[in-house]
């Protein structure tokens, strides 16, 4: 992959103007499909298969009078008023008519209808007017919802002074999330943390474009996708945070790495190169974790909540493509500017200019460009130090404080967003507060029990008789209404909780009322379902819960396969899911002390404790279990390389910390300045959701992936590196950093330039064979190898090493001009594998591997070819192959024929063909050429 990133990035430098204008273009075309296809967002919160559910869609059929929209009216009498009085009353049904007569608004009941009304609260000091719509909410227009609150105002003007009227319930229920003016905080200090870390303008601004270039391109496809989906109002919220706080993470990590090469005195544009080979590599990895929790999402089973992974993912990825081309396009145009005057060179080109001159191959350019000294803040090395003096000491204490920290997370509770948690003053909450103080939390959050009494022959008894026993059952306040439709068919029985929407007595009430279901069919012959937006939204919150811990097992267990194939060690992985469970913990847990607790909520600006949105929990450790594993890969990985180059593993963990302590620190503030920034004037649904990631990040960075982490490291001492060597064979690999490609440029003038070797291999060892001190060879294009011995699978292992299908664990090799096992995919393109001793016509196999266009043919097992009249056939074909290459100009065909001794290469090529034999029984493995006669 690294290869493919530098190529990428080499373009993109050089097509910087194609590059920049083609993501203009791209912005322009999705930001107006956006305002053509967009319809805004829809907060209808859907749960195929649940009671709540089905029941609402059974009731959109039969009973479709109150399966639309719902508001309330509110008035409360002045101090010392009453409700009952003649005035007051004649006010209050002037407004029902009016009400009633609003478009969409099928029925306003009056509180005066009967005389036992439970909407005339029990001191007479307020009446509640229940509206039903005819249509759901999202189909509500703003007309409508503007003439409700309109004749609210009229009737306030009609009661005698000091009267209080609002209007709320389901319909105002929830505000519309948008943008405030703290979100560009994030921003500001977004660009202050660049700017210390880059010492620059120009570098510290381009991670802010690229990144508000992302999020706008996401955020229009998901306001595209409101035209065709249901999408709530927190998935662009969710987008944009996440866009603008990977975007700007993702570019940082790419433009660091580009300015420690120009400081070393990289060219610009082999800079760019190698920066999106070697930190784009981290940063695709880190981005396919975040966006597989992401994706994992869909575990729920909740289509809002697949939805707004999705979306999610969807930024990530964007970001990651923004990063990958528009980063060194940029880079491109800047040049030289992105680093100090003194790292320039003498005479450098104008702005990105960019011609082919190699600066860091030039020795007077590099005599210009002194390298940067390394330079370790004491605040570092500090840092490490005090980790790892001593690291039980170190484990104990941090496990202990996080363990601490999430204790408060055993009773977190989940709801849906409701008017309570709306500012105070809007009106949807002025009208749930006075509801709640004179009528009982339960009216803002009635139930239905409904089902088919299509048998009854007396529906209306039927739903007294049900009514009058539903009012007797524990934690029922009232049962404000127990009627059939029109048609007799459906009842429904609208019941009043004594505790509010999110209560425990409500979620309670609700469970209680589902286990009377076998009694009701058993007395009244009646099949009946709890359902309702409270309903609703206690379900979501249950069907969430449920699936947190199988999420949880699959992110921990994706990262315990991810990291093993990274650094092939168990402790990492092990080590560092652990981690993330403590960071997960710790964030849920302060969440909780905020936002149900209430500690610090007014500080940050908190409408409404209690409760935490409902899909909260699965968001956070989705969206921090890749962060986690993008700080473990970006810290973890230096350690490592400085222990297989040293050899010393806790001056590896030393080392490996200070050399990437500094960019993980200013890409963790900035991921938590940018989550932090949608605390204080988010709405309920992004505020938690916020404020867990930004604690989550801060944990996860600086107490478990920078303290905790290196302290592990130095217990477990050489153990930290160690793999089982079954399961290091059953892990494919993952160039993290682009190791293959640095070991490309390592090899790059190596054996010769110029040299056209078909197989250059120096010290080589391979998985799985015995080669003594190692194999050693160079055979030109065109020439033949020829490997004997007496271990069949010594040979055969070898050849597919040569072949790239077995892991060079040893040396240098190239092959055909590919760096193994860097380029092990190149080389199998263009190699083939024939086992000859294991197939029935050994001649047809050699003729298919010819024909795919090999340019290396192995024949393994040349001795269990007996039949003269076979051998002469191979000898054929390779001959014509060798010859019809030769012709066309084709990279010439070279062939490696292995065997136990009984055979002989002359016998299979062509005559004057150079073969090189090497036998795998000698002391030293060297090739001896000469030519067949």
């Amino acid at each position: 992959m690294s290869s493919a990133l530098y190529a990428l990035g080499r373009w993109a430098y050089r097509a910087r103007g194609l590059v920049l204008a083609g993501w203009l273009i791209a912005l322009a075309v999705l930001f107006t499909g956006a305002a053509l296809f967009g319809v805004g967002t829809d907060n209808t919160y859907r749960i195929p298969g649940t009671e709540s559910q089905e029941a609402l869609d059974a009731l959109a059929r039969t009973f479709p009078q109150v399966s639309g929209s719902s508001a309330q009216l509110v008035a409360v009498a002045p101090d010392g008023g009453d409700v009952t009085d003649s005035d007051f009353e004649a006010a209050v049904e002037a407004a029902v008519d009016e009400l009633a007569g609003i478009p969409q608004v099928s029925s306003a009941t009056s509180p005066y209808s009967s005389t036992a009304t439970p909407n005339i609260s029990d001191d007479d000091s307020a009446v509640l007017v229940p509206i039903q719509l005819s249509v759901g909410t999202t189909s509500v227009l703003p007309s409508t919802a503007d003439a409700l609150q309109d004749e609210g105002a009229a009737l306030e003007a009609a009661l005698p002074a000091g009267s209080q009227v609002a209007v709320g319930g389901q319909l105002f229920s929830q505000s519309a999330a948008g943008i405030g003016v703290t979100e560009l905080i994030g921003i500001v200090i977004a660009f202050a943390v660049l700017f210390v870390t880059f010492a620059s303008f120009a570098a510290a601004g381009l991670p802010l474009i690229t990144a508000l270039l992302g999020a706008g391109a996401s955020l229009a496809i998901v306001f595209i996708g409101t035209g065709f989906l249901t999408i709530t109002s927190t998935t662009p919220l969710l987008a944009l945070m996440l866009g603008l706080a990977v975007g700007i993470d993702y570019a940082l990590f790419i433009i660091s790495r580009h300015q420690d090469q120009l400081k070393q005195g990289h060219d610009p544009a082999e800079s760019a190169a190698r920066a999106v080979a070697t930190a784009g590599s981290a940063v695709v990895f880190a981005a396919i974790t975040v966006i597989i929790a992401l994706l994992g999402l869909a575990v729920a089973g909740i289509p809002f909540l697949t939805t707004m992974g999705v979306a999610a993912a969807l930024a990530v990825a964007i970001a990651v493509l923004v990063s990958l081309t528009l980063i060194p396009a940029l880079l491109g145009f800047t040049g030289w500017r992105v680093v100090a005057r003194r790292y320039r060179p003498a005479v450098a080109p104008a702005g990105g200019d960019d011609d082919d001159r190699d600066v860091g191959d030039d020795p007077d350019d590099d005599e210009e460009l002194a390298p940067e000294p390394v330079r370790h803040s004491r605040l570092f090395f500090g840092w490490v130090r005090a980790a790892t003096r001593w690291p039980v000491v170190t484990i104990v204490v941090i496990v202990a404080a996080l363990g601490l920290a999430a204790v408060p997370a055993v009773h977190l509770s989940l709801a849906l967003p409701d008017a309570g948690s709306l500012e105070e003053g809007d009106p949807g909450r002025v009208a749930f507060d006075l509801i709640d103080e004179h009528f009982g939390p339960g009216y803002n959050g009635p139930l239905i029990v409904t089902g088919s009494i299509i048998q009854s022959t007396d529906p209306v008894g039927l739903m007294d008789d049900l009514g009058a026993e539903i009012a007797g059952v524990p934690g029922v306040a009232s049962v404000a209404l127990s009627t059939p439709n029109e048609g007799g068919d459906t009842g429904i029985v609208q019941v009043i909780p004594e505790g509010g929407p999110d209560s425990e007595s409500t979620k309670d009430l609700v469970g209680e009322l589902r286990s009377m279901h076998d009694h009701f069919e058993e007395e009244y012959g009646v099949d009946l379902s709890v359902t309702s937006y409270t309903a609703a939204g206690i379900d979501i919150s249950a069907r969430l819960a449920e699936a947190l811990l199988p999420f949880g097992l699959l992110v921990v267990g994706l990262s315990l396969v991810l990291l093993a194939m990274v650094f092939r060690s168990i402790v990492v992985p092990v080590t560092a899911a652990l981690g993330y469970a403590l960071s997960v913990a710790a964030a849920f847990g302060l969440t909780t002390l905020v936002f149900v607790d209430g500690f610090l909520a007014d500080a940050l600006n908190v409408a409404d404790v209690g409760t935490v949105i409902s899909f909260m929990p699965i968001i956070v450790m989705g969206v921090l279990f890749g962060l986690a594993m993008d700080y473990e890969v970006f810290l973890v990985s230096r350690m490592r390389e400085d222990f297989v180059h040293n050899g010393d593993p806790h001056l590896a963990v030393e080392r490996g910390f200070l050399s990437s302590s500094r960019v993980v620190t200013a890409a963790a503030i900035i991921m938590f300045a940018v989550f932090a920034a949608f605390i204080p004037e988010g709405d309920a649904s992004i505020q938690p959701i916020a404020f867990g990631l930004a604690v989550g990040v801060a944990i996860d960075a600086f107490i478990v992936r920078m303290t905790l982490i290196p302290a592990v490291l130095s217990v477990f001492g050489r153990w930290s590196w160690w793999i089982p060597a079954s399961l290091d064979r059953l892990l494919p690999r993952f160039d993290i950093e682009g190791e293959g490609l640095a070991r490309e440029f390592e090899l790059a003038e190596w054996p010769e330039p110029g040299d056209r070797l078909a197989i250059a291999a120096e010290d080589v060892q391979v998985a799985g064979a015995e080669l003594g001190d190692g194999f050693a060879v160079r055979v030109g294009a065109g020439e033949v190898l020829e490997v004997s011995g007496d271990s069949a699978l010594t040979r055969r292992a070898l050849l597919l090493a040569l072949g790239g299908r077995l892991p060079v664990t040893g040396g240098r090799l190239k092959i055909a001009g590919f760096v193994l096992p860097a380029r092990a995919a190149a080389v199998r393109a263009r190699s083939a594998f024939v086992p000859a001793d294991r197939v029935a016509d050994p001649g047809a196999a050699v003729a298919d591997a010819l024909a795919s266009g090999a340019s290396v043919v192995m024949l393994d097992g040349a001795d269990g070819v007996i039949d003269p009249a076979i051998r002469s056939s191979i000898r054929r074909l390779l001959t014509d192959a060798a010859s019809s290459a030769h012709r066309h100009d084709a990279h010439a065909l070279t062939v490696v024929i292995a065997h136990g001794g009984t055979a002989a290469a002359s016998e299979f090529v062509p005559p004057g063909t150079i073969v090189h034999t090497v036998h795998l029984d000698a002391a030293r493995l060297e090739s001896s050429p000469m030519r067949v006669s």
